[in-house]
């Protein structure tokens, strides 16, 4: 894939990780390794890396800053990272009106739709990540329907898939001590560089 111009990359607490108090408005997680990257490898390109990731979210917020957030910024990329809090939320919130996953594969394609109808934009789809460093925690088990409909609908629509939450659960079955999160969910520096790396991988093949 050829990259060039506006690259926003759109999700929650991962993608956000940062970038309110930073003065580039990129962060200090993925995204920072994925925008310095490019300032490095190809400094005369017109690159142009947006971070619109906000803590907390799940895909149907997403849907409800999307004309903001993404249509109105006329992309040339837009790189989507949900999924962990549609499952999260329905271990520690149970209370809360859950997404479950056909409701997140509607409203994923939904999104999906409005960027092809409105956009001349190219699609890059990360898988959500972990919940739990455990190949055997609950989170992860629920996690895989979500991480499915992500990949098929990358095929569907044409997409670049990065496969993120593969590339953990791979990790985790070395039986490293060395941790890839803060807390289960949210990533260290290693973390969020395993995920810049399948991102750049994936773009790059």
């Amino acid at each position: 894939m050829n990259l060039g111009g506006r690259i926003i990359l759109i999700g929650d607490s991962i993608t956000e990780w940062g970038r309110h108090e930073d003065p580039e408005g990129i962060g200090k997680g993925y995204v920072r390794v994925i925008h310095d990257y490019f300032k490095i490898t190809k400094p005369d390109s017109k690159i142009e890396i947006v971070n619109r990731g906000v803590g907390g979210n799940r895909i149907n917020d997403l849907k409800s800053r999307w004309d903001q957030d993404i249509l109105e910024l006329n992309p040339d990329t837009v790189s989507i990272s949900i999924g962990i809090n549609d499952v999260w939320r329905q271990l520690d919130q149970p209370e809360l009106e859950q997404i479950y996953p056909d409701r997140f594969e509607a409203i994923y394609r939904h999104l999906l739709k409005q960027v092809k109808n409105h956009t001349n934009a190219s699609l890059i789809l990360m898988e959500p990540t972990i919940i739990e460093e455990s190949l055997l925690s609950e989170g992860n088990k629920m996690l895989k329907p979500y991480v499915d409909i992500v990949n098929r609908l990358a095929e569907e629509y044409h997409a670049i898939l990065v496969p993120t939450h593969q590339a953990f659960m791979k990790y985790l079955h070395t039986n490293s001590d060395y941790r890839l999160t803060t807390d289960g969910v949210h990533l260290n520096s290693a973390g969020n560089l395993l995920v810049a790396q399948q991102w750049m991988k994936a773009v790059e093949n």
